[in-house]
């Protein structure tokens, strides 16, 4: 009491110990703050910061190299832009799944506003997007997503893609847009509530229109663009990508239009249909929806369409192609088909649980050709403290997903096609909590399990009817591995021979 006393009667001294006091403390409790810094990352250029490390055609190659040198969260510079790359399983996995409410956003950079302008499911953010996504989701499930309804369409596509191969009466033919038509058949059953035939030369068109933009979308001059607008606006560089865009939007918005007019909230045929009856009750019920408005259900459909399309095609590209590289895979899953699919019968869901060979070549096909190695980059909804860095709110953050396909931790050839990485000892399928080819936590994609039935179906169905083979003249070794640039890794141009099994 004493001391207290002597204190409150000198001032100058009292000020002096509740000052040292307080700085004790802000030091104590903001001692962890002020240590978590931005990630470290290799220091920027003036102008065009980090763009000189990259290998603008493989990027992710260049973020692979970066990432053995800085760690597996580290900061790129992209003109005045600061970018975040996680890599590696357990790092990506600990933002997308354990943090995933941090690192939930999109980034609202102007490749996304060219694409999406915040609409849809993919590009979208906040309360339009979780209401988009879970709408999306009831409805896809609604059509039968994992269901024997989808199972059939699948079935159905499969027979005129079989006789579309059979038609080529085993000479050399690309099976890009051929592949591309039976895929997007499928989502367009399902948005659309109708199918296109092979021949149609608007859906031919369309096909080659997405395909393009998709390696545009990943090419040099659109990832300057996206960081650099004004300068390579001077240029020119998006317009191409911008028609092509216009165009998809175009064939989308006419089904829209079309449906509009036919629209029977008795008959309900597919996903738009159910987005003009949702229009429908909340107009009756006088409910102001500010979320299902006709942008909205345009985007959505559009997301629905390119990504239904371009991944699942392309992954089945590269299977073909691998089985022509490595035909003694392609002869035990053959095998493996004739044990347990009698002839004449279509392959189903259910034959999955049996066919752990096939199920585990179509995991390390995607595991492998790793199509979307950058993901979609993600965006900060907060201030984030993440493995001791400071990410500030609305930073870009790519997880990158080529990391944790290829992370020399968790499988045990990591650059090899290698169908074991999925098989334990006795032959059985194993699980690998690394396999993310479709991301992870909430923004996973909303189409994998159609995508995991289409590949199963489709792979299965067209090596139990052919043996696939290089033209005459092509031996295996000549059959090139290398993708081509884009958003999508997708394989090179290539020829096959479909061979009919007896």
């Amino acid at each position: 009491m004493a001391i207290l006393s002597y204190l409150l009667t000198r001032v100058d001294l009292l000020l002096y110990v509740t000052t040292c006091i307080a700085l004790f403390l802000y030091w104590i409790n903001g001692s962890k703050k002020s240590s978590a810094k931005m990630p470290p990352g290799p220091k920027p250029l003036p102008l065009i910061g980090n763009f000189h490390l990259l290998d603008m055609k493989r990027p992710y190659k260049s973020l692979m190299e970066l990432s053995e040198k800085y760690g597996e969260v580290f900061t790129l510079h992209f003109g005045s832009e600061k970018v975040v790359i996680i890599a590696g399983y357990n790092a990506v996995k600990d933002a997308l799944v354990n943090q995933a409410d941090d690192f939930l956003g999109r980034p609202n950079t102007p490749l996304f506003r060219l694409i999406g302008n915040k609409k849809g499911i993919v590009f979208n953010n906040g309360e339009s997007w979780k209401t988009m996504r879970r709408f999306t989701l009831s409805t896809l499930r609604d059509f039968g997503m994992g269901k024997n309804t989808v199972e059939a369409r699948i079935q159905d596509e499969l027979t005129y893609l079989i006789e579309h191969f059979k038609s080529h009466n085993g000479k050399p033919f690309d099976n890009e847009i051929t592949m591309g038509n039976a895929i997007c058949n499928v989502i367009s059953s399902i948005i659309f509530g109708k199918r296109f035939e092979y021949g149609d030369p608007e859906f031919k068109k369309l096909l080659k229109t997405m395909s393009n933009n998709q390696k545009l979308g990943g090419s040099p001059k659109i990832a300057l663009y996206n960081y650099f607008p004004r300068i390579m606006s001077l240029f020119g560089v998006q317009k191409e990508f911008v028609q092509n865009i216009s165009e998809l939007n175009e064939f989308i918005l006419k089904r829209i239009k079309q449906k509009r007019k036919e629209f029977n909230a008795n008959d309900i045929s597919g996903y738009i249909d159910a987005y003009l009856l949702k229009q429908e009750q909340d107009q009756a019920l006088d409910k102001i929806e500010k979320y299902f408005n006709d942008e909205n259900l345009t985007m959505a459909a559009f997301d629905l369409f390119t990504a239904g399309t371009e991944t699942t095609s392309t992954t089945l590209r590269w299977a073909i192609l691998l089985m022509m590289k490595y035909p003694e895979i392609q002869k035990k899953v053959r095998e493996e088909i004739q044990a347990h699919i009698k002839p004449g019968e279509m392959p189903t869901v259910d034959d999955r649980r049996k066919m752990p060979y096939t199920d585990a070549v179509i995991h390390e096909v995607q595991r492998f050709c790793n199509i979307a190695p950058m993901n979609v980059p993600h965006a900060t909804t907060k201030d984030v403290y993440f493995q001791g860095h400071h990410i500030p709110k609305d930073t870009a953050v790519i997880p990158l997903l080529t990391s944790v396909l290829y992370d020399k931790t968790q499988w045990e050839k990591p650059y090899e096609f290698n169908p074991n990485h999925f098989l334990d000892g006795s032959g059985k399928f194993v699980r690998r909590d690394a396999f993310m080819p479709f991301s992870a936590g909430r923004r996973i994609c909303a189409g994998e399990g159609l995508a995991k039935m289409e590949l199963f179906l489709f792979f299965t169905g067209l090596l139990q009817t052919f043996t696939f083979h290089p033209p005459p003249g092509v031996s295996r070794e000549d059959l090139d591995l290398t993708p081509e640039t884009g958003f999508i890794l997708m394989p090179l141009p290539y020829l096959l021979c479909a061979k009919p099994n007896c």
